[in-house]
């Protein structure tokens, strides 16, 4: 409303300066300057309503961007049509996790076809984000004309911005009691295989020669010793002992999306740091996540370069709010779980009475009044990127 009333007020403005100059200092002049106040605003109406149909915008940008670095998006306008347009106005907009202070962009397109310039976001939080055209206008040349065009804007396009991932040590509390888990079930595991042996037999599992890659938890160090060469078993059953993580983006309705990615960002930043510590020290894990498609999948990582590209898929994501990861696919039982979640309150506890033996069950939130509605026990990540009960 404020720029009608300001384009109104230019007007009128305009009209009452042609009329002091025509009634008080020259009437010729002033008949001269009337007819082209008259003239001028058509001619800068048809060249507005004429470019509404001509003017079509695109854009293109990276996928993923460094959390703290900018993000240039080129926009590029194409004109149709052999007459000049009049001013383009182009609208760019860019959600939460990015600095949102954009300024619309003016230009003309006398004889070019094509003009293109580029917009800097700054990427401020880690996740997922969106960066698109909010608009496009036709301007008059006068200033008090403007319309939108009538050509389709172009699609918003998907940004991650990757957060800094901590260096978790491995004295952390929280790794430990899951390799403990894993160590156990692994030890129960290789002797329910040595008795399905008998004494004529060789006990326990075929081996190969290390490669790189494998499992560190998977070689045989007494085997190796005597060999002087790395080996690893192959007949383990790795799934059944490896740990799950999974990751619940929980984001309520009524939370402001400003608020809700730092918190997104804090355990996307836990979940990693861990995931790192326990592949590369040997402990392949069952990741489960929700995909761009919006799907909940599961995956095993046993590679240590495996979780950057994980890393990727969860920023490629949009966290719809008001919906949770389906916990019910990491299966009733496990050797150790650690589901990590924004809001372990309401419904949170209803979905987790599945799990059948909780004992190795934790949740990972993000502070210590993070509210919990189950009895399971709850870890979160301090300020000196060291794990923390609650």
């Amino acid at each position: 409303m404020s720029k009608y009333i300001k384009s109104i007020v230019s007007v009128l403005a305009v009209a009452f300066l042609v009329y002091i100059f025509t009634f008080y200092v020259d009437g010729e002049m002033g008949i001269i300057l009337l007819a082209f106040v008259m003239f001028a605003p058509l001619v800068s109406l048809f060249f507005v309503l004429y470019g509404r149909k001509k003017v079509k915008v695109s854009f293109t940008c990276d996928a993923y961007v460094p959390k703290g670095s900018k993000l240039t998006v080129k926009i590029t306008v194409n004109k149709s049509g052999s007459l000049p347009t009049s001013i383009v106005e182009i609208v760019p907009y860019a959600t939460e996790i990015f600095d949102r202070k954009i300024r619309s962009r003016k230009l003309t397109m006398l004889n070019e076809k094509k003009k293109s310039f580029t917009v800097d976001f700054d990427a401020l939080t880690g996740g997922n984000g969106e960066v698109g055209i909010k608009a496009v206008y036709s301007c008059g040349f006068l200033g008090f004309l403007k319309f939108p065009v009538k050509t389709p804007l172009p699609q918003p396009v998907s940004v991650g911005v990757i957060p800094q991932i901590p260096d978790i040590k491995a004295s952390s509390q929280l790794f430990r009691s899951i390799a403990d888990v894993v160590l156990t079930t692994d030890q129960d595991e290789e002797n329910d295989t040595a008795m399905m042996f008998s004494a004529n037999t060789s006990p326990g599992y075929e081996h190969r020669e290390y490669e790189q890659g494998d499992p560190l938890k998977r070689i045989n160090w007494k085997l190796s010793s005597k060999k002087g060469k790395l080996m690893v078993r192959l007949d383990e059953a790795v799934a059944s002992v490896q740990p799950v993580l999974v990751l619940d983006l929980y984001r309520r309705a009524e939370v402001p999306a400003e608020m809700a990615v730092m918190g997104e960002e804090k355990l996307i930043r836990s979940v990693f740091g861990l995931l790192d510590l326990l592949v590369k020290q040997g402990i392949a894990c069952t990741f489960i996540y929700r995909t761009s498609s919006g799907e909940t999948v599961s995956e095993s990582v046993d590679n240590p370069d495996y979780p950057d590209q994980l890393l990727l898929k969860v920023l490629a994501a949009k966290v719809v709010p008001a919906r949770r990861t389906d916990i019910s696919q990491s299966g009733s039982q496990m050797c150790a779980c650690i589901i990590a979640t924004t809001d372990a309150s309401g419904d949170f506890g209803a979905i987790t009475q599945h799990i059948e033996s909780p004992d190795n069950v934790s949740i990972l939130g993000l502070s210590p009044s993070t509210p919990n509605s189950t009895s399971l026990q709850m870890w979160y990540l301090d300020e000196d990127n060291n794990f923390k009960p609650v």
